[in-house]
């Protein structure tokens, strides 16, 4: 999770961590469409279910805590952004079980999916954007050339200390057009 303050012209770096989406007890909650691969539908499918509620609550509990930190603070949470597969896609759920490449696509939209429960639950307007389209979409919003953007977002987490990987660096890069304004959020 990256939080960016500030203006549009001059994001800051507020705050960033992992976000805990699995069951600590159950090992399984990492990669739920792997864990139902060889059940029946009906089975995977209230398995997949708790999974879900599961992650969700966490999702939920992680965005509500930051919330709240940042409105010590005196910041508001105003949106939340999230990083689509490139390849995202409805398929059924028997498709995705005979289907290992799916089944991974699958376990990823399934902690997205948690978190856009999460946000909506949190009362959070939420941007969905594609990892394919992001740097475009990212450039659009803010009338920047790419490399000025990512040169940006690198500096951000400077001297800031771990994480601050590829996937800080995007969420970071969607951040910023909600700074900006130039997404259209989906509730």
């Amino acid at each position: 999770m990256v939080v960016l303050g500030g203006s549009a012209a001059a994001p800051e770096l507020l705050a960033r961590s992992r976000v805990q989406l699995i069951d600590d007890h159950d090992p399984e909650s990492k990669q739920p469409y792997h864990a139902v691969e060889f059940l029946c539908v009906e089975e995977a499918t209230g398995r997949l279910d708790g999974y879900m509620a599961v992650a969700t609550r966490l999702a939920y509990d992680c965005l509500r805590n930051q919330s709240e930190q940042l409105k010590g603070r005196g910041m508001v949470v105003s949106a939340v952004g999230i990083i689509d597969s490139s390849s995202r896609k409805q398929v059924s759920l028997p498709s995705i079980l005979a289907s290992h490449a799916l089944i991974h696509a699958a376990d990823g939209d399934h902690f997205r999916n948690a978190l856009f429960v999460a946000a909506e639950q949190c009362r959070l307007p939420v941007c969905r954007i594609s990892a394919r389209t992001l740097e475009a979409h990212a450039g659009k919003c803010l009338r920047r050339p790419v490399e000025q953007m990512l040169e940006t977002v690198n500096k951000l987490g400077l001297g800031k200390g771990p994480p601050w990987g590829a996937d800080q660096k995007k969420a970071a890069l969607v951040a910023w057009t909600l700074l900006a304004g130039g997404a259209n959020p989906e509730r």
